[in-house]
């Protein structure tokens, strides 16, 4: 049954969300939000090639290299050299501080915004939200780009990420089908 106030609110509040998040992070990495996202996965994966971090946040190689390109020339990232014309990237000193800054930034308005809610109520909230994202997973299938701005030890102290899991769970039937039907 599609309970549309219920829709309403959760995309208000997704959107408000995503603007506080996306402000915050922007703001203390001095970045535009692909940015800020591509410090974040470089700080979870120390060296991507350009166009694969391109893929993680949600761009064309093209932008990637243009956003690569800020990056380095802000003295927040630097190209490797690599196979053929895989260019890889990882995060220099001034990086790796940067993302811890703004992964701060980032949670601030969050539990900012959690002051809202009492414990019992912020724990009821991480299982519902667990549950959302392991159904968006199953919509979006892409776990390195629906992650790309969360701080991974935060979400794993204590607990299995839901995407993780979700991600999990599908290479492992998609593995099981194979071997059926190879077999």
């Amino acid at each position: 049954m599609h309970d549309s106030r219920t829709a309403n609110l959760l995309g208000a509040t997704a959107l408000a969300v995503t603007d506080l998040v996306l402000a915050g992070a922007a703001r203390a990495a001095g970045v535009a939000p692909s940015g800020a996202a591509a410090l974040v996965v470089l700080a979870a994966s120390p060296e991507v090639t350009v166009t694969e971090l391109g893929r993680r946040v949600g761009l064309t190689q093209s932008a990637a290299v243009r956003m690569v390109d800020g990056l380095a020339a802000a003295g927040l990232v630097e190209r490797g050299r690599g196979p053929g014309r895989a260019v890889p990237v990882r995060l220099t000193g001034r990086g790796r501080s940067t993302a811890r800054e703004l992964l701060a930034a980032r949670d601030a308005p969050l539990a900012a915004a959690l002051d809202a809610l009492g414990a019992g109520e912020r724990e009821t909230l991480a299982d519902l939200l667990s549950r959302l994202l392991t159904r968006l997973y199953n919509e979006v299938g892409d776990a390195e780009r629906m992650c790309r701005l969360c701080d991974r030890d935060a979400c794993t102290a204590g607990a299995a990420c839901p995407v993780g899991a979700a991600e999990r769970r599908r290479t492992r039937e998609r593995d099981d089908g194979a071997g059926r039907e190879g077999g």
